[in-house]
């Protein structure tokens, strides 16, 4: 009885309808001062396959549709669970985790043509082929010091309490994986060729949303008019523009324009205090 019925689960592995090639078009770069180019690969997908383990199989025989030898493709991936945010990529047309882009599910996207295009984030310098530089992303947390001061690495005992509320507005705001979405998608925010205009350029959504998570909590407000004096400069919350494309591609669905909206009342309310308290 073992034999037929192994026998049948390996033909049904190995059935056409549980595997279909699908073609993959990736921009592919070798140095950040080349011009970019697109290449496109046949990959063999099995049901419930997603991004990452197709550009495995492509680094595994990097050979074209014109039969050409090529090179594995370059991209940034660690967790695969959606956690880490380093995957993130232009696919179809829209920014998203390339660990949780599932091929069944962006085939069946409306004008996908059985055609999966993969592109680099474009707010970010392009390293190579699918890597960019989320380098500006990070200044602009360090920026507006996103994270909590401490007196030293010693014990200090146990510290404020919290209400539930605050601590599951703050949950969700530390869900933020740095991933980069809501910044891609972001009119304001732009990629400069000058990079020393980064310094006043938009900081984005993320930063401002992760700046209300430090100042809410009970420690790290002690760094608050610091963080809204940044906010209050140039590339800061005013430099908004509302678009609300950032809440739409979040993959933590985190209430980005809540974020910003909050910021902005508290960056009004630090600037009257500072107007008539000097």
């Amino acid at each position: 009885m073992v034999a037929p019925h192994s026998h049948a689960s390996s033909s049904a592995a190995h059935s056409p309808t549980s595997h279909r090639k699908v073609r993959f078009r990736i921009a592919r770069r070798e140095r950040p001062d080349m011009p970019a180019r697109f290449e496109e690969f046949t990959v063999e997908v099995e049901p419930g396959a997603n991004i990452i383990s197709c550009l495995q199989s492509i680094a595994a025989n990097p050979t074209t549709v014109d039969g050409k030898a090529s090179t594995p493709v370059a991209y940034d991936a660690a967790c695969l669970e959606e956690v880490c945010g380093s995957c993130t990529m232009v696919i179809n047309g829209h920014v998203r985790q390339a660990c949780s882009a599932l091929v069944d599910d962006l085939l069946a996207e409306e004008g996908a043509n059985g055609v999966i295009t993969l592109e680099p984030m474009s707010k970010f310098p392009n390293i190579r082929d699918l890597c960019v530089d989320r380098s500006r992303f990070f200044d602009g947390l360090k920026r507006v010091r996103a994270w909590v001061p401490i007196d030293g690495t010693y014990s200090l005992g146990a510290g404020p309490r919290e209400s539930p509320e605050v601590q599951e507005t703050r949950y969700t705001l530390s869900t933020c994986m740095t991933c980069g979405c809501c910044l891609e998608a972001c009119p304001q925010y732009n990629l400069e060729p000058d990079a020393t205009a980064w310094a006043t350029e938009f900081v984005g959504a993320a930063v401002i949303s992760q700046a209300r998570l430090f100042n809410m909590h009970e420690t790290g407000k002690a760094l608050a008019p610091v963080r809204l004096d940044v906010l209050m400069g140039p590339g800061g919350v005013n430099d908004c523009g509302n678009s609300q494309n950032c809440v739409k591609v979040c993959p933590k669905e985190i209430p980005l324009t809540e974020s910003i909206a909050a910021i902005g009342r508290a960056v009004t309310i630090h600037g009257i205090k500072k107007f008539f308290g000097g």
